[in-house]
């Protein structure tokens, strides 16, 4: 199912507003409009990329190139931004200047959902069969997707370190609760003073702070430099803030309804889903597609196994594939 093409695969990036919000969308493949009424060669599925969090779409740009080739270029795969999780081009506010509001908080957990779904019923024929990519509170936004919207032709829901419950009580929790409900106002100064900065300097700056890491993808710290905005990480720390309040009680009945196209991979090491999370579900639902990862990939997996990652959902996918 792999390409053997080593050549970079060109991208389709466009901004657009979302629910009234700032959206950064990258699309892999030839296909720039799967709306019914402007395509008339309608691919027969399309890969989406659901994100965590901070939602950038430039941190799945090497993740969606390498599926692309590894699914032999057949289907188009994009990714859509958190709305408000980007930094607009020049000319472009982050909020739509219109009197008309399409949705309350928008940049809220429960504005995320819908702002996916949104983007669905916007730009996506509703003849064309999904794979949901998820990646941790993408996973929970996936599943709320499902429930809200069992009319989505979901073929398969690939939930990656999935954030669907607990996420105050799991270790990286207890530490990052109290920042971000009571404290994280207090990060807007510094934020805001570092924006001044030159670009080249930022950049140095997020290669300094990924400095442990053996490989990192270029386009993580290309993308990291957006994080200096303070409309952008103000958007990041906001929707986190929700997550440690809302994300609670994993979603059992939604999981059930939709179990055989579920695929859970969970991390070994993740301080934000710890494995008894992984031995939980695996108990409750023992007929259920969930992996245990062995290959000691990080929950933030874009920074430097982008291709590895890729390369196992298209394994994970052959023969759903084939019975298209």
């Amino acid at each position: 199912m792999r390409s053997t093409s080593e050549e970079p695969v060109p991208l389709h990036e466009e901004f657009i507003y979302c629910c009234g919000a700032a959206t950064h969308v990258l699309k892999c493949g030839p296909w720039k409009d799967l709306s019914k009424d402007e395509s008339k060669n309608l691919p027969r599925l399309l890969f989406m990329i659901i994100p965590g969090n901070p939602g950038l779409a430039g941190y799945y740009r090497t993740f969606i190139q390498a599926l692309y080739c590894g699914l032999n270029q057949q289907y188009p795969v994009w990714v859509v931004s958190h709305a408000g999780h980007c930094k607009p081009p020049s000319g472009m506010e982050m909020i739509e200047d219109t009197d008309i509001k399409e949705l309350e908080d928008v940049f809220g957990l429960n504005g995320q959902v819908e702002h996916k779904l949104n983007f669905l019923k916007k730009n996506v024929s509703k003849d064309i069969k999904l794979v949901l990519i998820a990646h941790s509170i993408g996973c929970y936004i996936t599943l709320e997707m499902m429930k809200r919207a069992s009319e989505l032709q979901v073929l398969r829901s690939v939930l990656l370190f999935p954030t669907i419950e607990r996420m105050a009580q799991s270790p990286q929790g207890k530490l990052m609760t109290p920042l971000l409900c009571k404290l994280r106002y207090v990060l807007y100064m510094p934020v805001y003073l570092l924006s001044f900065l030159p670009e080249g300097v930022k950049a140095s700056l997020v290669r300094f702070a990924l400095r442990g890491m053996k490989t990192c993808d270029e386009s993580s710290i290309t993308t990291s430099v957006n994080l200096f905005s303070v409309d952008c990480i103000a958007n990041i720390l906001y929707m986190a803030s929700q997550e440690m309040m809302k994300v609670v009680e994993r979603d059992s009945t939604t999981i059930k309804q939709n179990l055989k196209k579920l695929i859970f991979y969970y991390g070994t090491g993740d301080s934000w889903c710890p494995q008894h999370y992984y031995d939980e579900i695996k108990m409750d639902f023992p007929d259920g597609d969930i992996r245990l990862c062995e290959k000691g990939l990080r929950h933030a997996f874009v920074l430097d196994a982008s291709k590895e990652m890729a390369a196992m959902i298209t394994d994970w996918l052959r023969d759903d594939l084939t019975k298209l």
